[in-house]
C-alpha cells in the first residue's frame, strides 16, 4: 500500500501512471498518465456534487492496477458522508477507469459526477526537468459519450479520447453523469483512455465489462508468475524479495507489436519508461536464471538498432550498440536531438558478453549464427571506433555538447574524479569498459573454437591475453593497492577508489595476485557502508553518500561486486556483500530501489533513500536474482554439456531449495542443506560438476 503523502505509481510496458492517493493526476507536478515517453494526461480529477473527493485509502493489487477508497464530503448540515466512490484503475496501452458509487443512506441520492481532464503531450524529459507547459493549440472535440483531445506538431500528432459508459455525457475539458442511486444500491460507470501517436489508437489492454483476468497485462503476469523461481528457505525474506523483483521485471518487460517474439526490459519507472542498451544488457544476463527471452529478445532488438553510419549529434557509429531510444514529440531536447542516442562506451562490450554468455545457458547455434554479424560489427567497432588512438584501451569522449560527458554506467558529469576530487578530462578509458572488452573478446574466441576455426579463435584470444597484461600494468596502482578507475585523457591514472573495481573482478580481467588487495578495499570501512558498496569511498574529495554516482549505493552494482569476488574465491566477502544488500532491500520496503544513500548502518539502521530513486528500477530488481545464482555457483556451458555447481549458501538460509532455474528450456532445481546439496531436472546430455567453475580465461576460452 502507498505510504501516506506518497503518490501512487502503476506500470505495465510502455505506459505507466503517477497520481495522487485519491486517484486524481494534479496539474503542475510531475503526475500524469505516461505512454511511449509522452504524457497524455496532464490532469484527471474526479469530482461529485461539484467537490473533490476524500481520500480513505489506496491499494496496489498488482503492479498495472490500483483501488482508490474515496468518499463524497459530507453535505452541509450533515456529519458523515453517506456516498462511497471506489475507482479501480487499469493502466496499458491507455487506462481504463471503472467508477463504482455505493449509497450508503436510506434515502435514493441524487450525483452529479464529473471528471475533468487535460493534457499537455508533454515530453517525459520536460515533465521531468519541470519545462512542461500548457499548449495553445490543443484541439478539443466533445460529442455524445466521447471527449478528444488532440495536439498536431509538424508532421506527428498526439491524440487522447475518454469514452464513458453508463450515461456519461461529453462536454468540453469533461465527461459528466447525472446518476440516481438506489438507497443501499450502487452503480458502476467506466471511463476508457486511449491514446493516439500519428493518427493510430494504441489497441486497448483492457475492455469495460470483461474481466480483468483475461487482459494481456493480467494474462501475461500471470505467465510470468508461473515461471518465476520458487524458494523455500528458513530465511523469511529471501522468497519474498525474489518473487518482488520477478514481478517487477515482469511487468516492466516491453513487446514489441511488429515482433511480438521479442521481448525487452524497460529501464525503470517512472522516467526511465524505454529501452536503454547498457541496462536491458546488464538486466537480461541477471535474470538468466528466470527466462532467457529477456536476452534473446534485448540482443535481437539491439541488433536491429545498431549503428550504421556516422552522425556526431546522435553519437551514431557503425557497429556501435545504442544508448537509449526516446518516442517523445521533442526528441530535439533528448540526449542527441533525435529518438536514438548511442553515447554508451559500454553497450557495444556488452552485446558480444551477453551473446556468449545466452549460448552458455542453451541459445540454440543456428540462432547466435543470426546474431554473430552483429556481434562481429560491435568488435570491429571497439577496434576501430572504441580504441580512438590505437593504445589498446576503450575510451570516450563525447561529440558534441548534445551527449553525455561521461559515457560509462556513472554517466554523471561528475561521475569520474581523482582522488582529490578534481573531475577527469576526456577521452577517459573506464576501468570496468576494459574488462567488458577482455571479455567480449574471450566470447569470441569461444565462438571461433566452436567452428574450429584456429586463426580466428588465436586472434580474439591474443587480443584478451594482451588486453589483461596491459590493463595490470596501466590501471594498478601499486602504492594504493587497488586499480584506477579510469585513465584520462593524458593516460595518467584517475585514482579514486571506486566500485567500478567490483565490475573488473567479475569479467576476470584482474590478475590473480591482485584480487586479495582489491577485494578487502571493496570491503573496507570506506566503501562498504554494511549495506553494500559504496560507488566512491569515504576517503575521497568528491565523496557526497547522497550523491547520485559518489557514495551512494547500487543493489545492480553490489551483485555484479559480489559475483566478482565469488569468482576469485572470497566467498565470504561476497556473502557479507549479498545479506547487507538483502537487509537493505528489507528495510525499504522489500523491494531493492535503484540506489540509496551511502550513509554508514552504524549511523542509520536503516538506509537512507535518495530522493531521485526509480522504482521499481529493472537491474535493481534483477539485483537478488544474480546474487543467488552467485551463491548457488551454478555455471553452465550447455554447448559442453556441462553445469558447475558448488552452493555457498550462508548459513542463515539452510536449509534452501531453490526450484524453476531455466536452463536450456527445462526447470533446475538446486537444494542445499547443513549435510549437503543436490541438482536434479538437468537438460538431457548435460552432466554435473560439483566443484566451482575455473574462470574463462585464454587458456579455456573454449569453456
Amino acid at each position: 500500500m502507498p505510504a501516506a503523502g506518497n503518490p501512487v505509481t502503476l506500470v505495465e510496458g510502455a505506459t505507466f501512471c503517477i497520481s495522487g492517493r485519491s486517484g486524481d493526476i494534479h496539474p503542475g507536478a510531475e503526475q500524469g498518465l505516461f505512454y511511449r515517453d509522452t504524457r497524455f494526461l496532464s490532469r484527471f480529477a474526479l469530482e461529485v456534487d461539484g467537490r473533490p473527493l476524500e481520500t480513505l485509502a489506496a491499494h496496489c493489487p498488482a503492479p498495472y492496477s490500483a483501488v482508490f477508497v474515496t468518499r463524497r464530503a459530507p453535505r452541509a448540515g450533515t456529519a458523515d458522508s453517506t456516498l462511497l466512490v471506489v475507482r479501480r484503475r487499469y493502466v496499458g496501452n491507455g487506462m481504463l477507469e471503472e467508477i463504482t458509487f455505493r449509497n450508503l443512506g436510506r434515502e435514493v441520492a441524487g450525483v452529479a459526477v464529473s471528471a475533468m481532464a487535460d493534457a499537455d503531450f508533454a515530453s517525459l524529459f520536460a515533465v521531468k526537468e519541470g519545462r512542461a507547459r500548457p499548449k495553445d493549440e490543443i484541439q478539443e472535440d466533445a460529442r455524445g459519450d466521447v471527449l478528444t483531445l488532440a495536439y498536431d506538431v509538424g508532421d506527428e500528432s498526439r491524440g487522447m479520447t475518454l469514452s464513458g459508459t453508463g450515461g456519461a455525457v461529453a462536454r468540453p475539458g469533461r465527461l459528466t453523469w447525472g446518476l440516481v442511486i438506489p438507497a443501499r444500491g450502487e452503480i458502476t460507470v467506466s471511463i476508457q483512455l486511449t491514446p493516439s501517436l500519428d493518427g493510430v489508437e494504441a489497441t486497448p489492454r483492457y475492455r469495460p465489462g470483461l474481466p480483468i483476468e483475461t487482459s494481456q497485462p493480467a494474462e501475461l503476469l500471470a505467465a510470468w508468475r508461473a515461471t518465476a523461481p520458487v524458494i523455500t528457505t528458513p530465511y523469511r525474506q529471501l522468497p519474498a524479495l525474489v518473487a518482488t523483483s520477478a514481478e517487477d521485471l515482469g511487468v516492466l518487460r516491453i513487446f514489441d507489436p511488429v515482433h511480438p517474439d521479442r521481448v525487452v526490459v524497460a529501464a525503470g519507472a517512472p522516467w526511465f519508461m524505454t529501452l536503454f542498451g547498457r541496462d536491458a544488457l546488464l538486466t537480461s544476463w541477471m535474470t538468466l536464471p528466470l527466462d532467457a527471452s529477456l536476452a534473446h529478445g534485448t540482443l535481437h532488438t539491439l541488433a536491429d538498432l545498431q549503428g550504421v553510419k556516422v552522425d556526431p549529434l546522435s553519437e551514431e557509429q557503425p557497429g556501435r550498440i545504442l544508448h537509449e531510444v526516446r518516442h517523445g514529440l521533442d526528441t530535439e531536447s533528448a540526449l542527441g536531438g533525435g529518438s536514438v542516442y548511442y553515447g554508451s562506451i559500454d553497450s557495444t562490450p556488452l552485446f558480444v558478453m551477453l551473446l556468449g554468455e545466452l549460448h552458455r545457458w542453451g541459445l540454440d547455434r543456428t540462432e547466435v549464427e543470426d546474431l554473430m554479424p552483429h556481434a562481429d560489427r560491435a568488435l570491429t567497432w571497439i577496434e576501430q571506433y572504441g580504441d580512438r588512438d590505437g593504445d589498446g584501451f576503450v575510451e570516450y569522449q563525447r561529440a558534441t555538447d548534445r551527449g553525455l560527458v561521461n559515457q560509462g554506467w556513472k554517466d554523471s558529469f561528475d561521475g569520474i574524479s581523482f582522488a582529490n576530487g578534481k573531475l577527469a578530462e576526456a577521452p577517459i578509458a573506464l576501468a570496468e569498459v576494459q574488462g567488458y572488452t577482455y571479455a567480449a573478446y574471450l566470447s569470441r574466441a569461444h565462438f571461433a573454437h566452436e567452428d574450429g576455426d584456429v586463426e580466428v579463435t588465436e586472434y580474439w584470444s591474443n587480443k584478451a591475453a594482451t588486453l589483461k597484461r596491459r590493463f595490470n600494468e596501466a590501471f594498478w596502482l601499486p602504492d594504493r593497492g587497488y586499480f584506477a578507475i579510469a585513465l584520462d585523457a593524458d593516460k595518467r591514472p584517475v585514482d579514486a577508489l571506486a566500485s567500478n573495481l567490483g565490475h573488473c573482478l567479475w569479467t576476470g580481467i584482474v590478475d590473480a595476485d591482485k584480487a586479495a588487495s582489491v577485494a578487502a578495499h571493496l570491503l573496507s570501512p570506506e566503501m562498504f557502508s554494511g549495506f553494500g558498496i559504496r560507488t566512491l569511498a569515504t576517503s575521497m574529495g568528491a565523496y557526497n553518500p547522497i550523491s547520485y554516482h559518489n557514495g551512494s549505493v547500487w543493489p545492480h552494482d553490489n551483485a555484479i561486486a559480489a559475483a566478482g569476488l565469488m569468482r576469485y574465491g572470497f566467498v565470504a566477502e561476497a556473502q557479507r556483500v549479498a545479506m547487507g544488500l538483502l537487509s537493505a532491500a528489507e528495510l525499504l520496503g522489500g523491494r531493492p530501489p535503484e540506489l540509496f544513500c551511502g550513509f554508514d548502518r552504524d549511523e542509520f539502521a536503516s538506509p537512507v533513500p535518495h530522493p531521485t530513486s526509480c522504482s521499481p528500477q529493472a537491474w535493481a530488481s534483477a539485483a537478488p536474482l544474480f546474487l543467488l545464482r552467485t551463491l548457488l555457483r551454478f555455471e553452465p556451458s550447455v554447448p559442453l554439456g556441462r553445469v558447475w555447481c558448488d552452493p555457498a549458501v550462508p548459513e542463515p538460509f539452510l536449509p534452501l531449495r531453490v526450484e524453476r532455474i531455466h536452463l536450456a528450456g527445462r526447470p533446475v532445481t538446486v537444494e542445499v542443506s547443513e549435510s549437503g546439496w543436490r541438482v536434479t531436472g538437468l537438460p538431457d546430455g548435460v552432466e554435473l560438476v560439483r566443484e566451482a567453475r575455473a574462470p574463462l580465461t585464454r587458456r579455456h576460452a573454449h569453456g
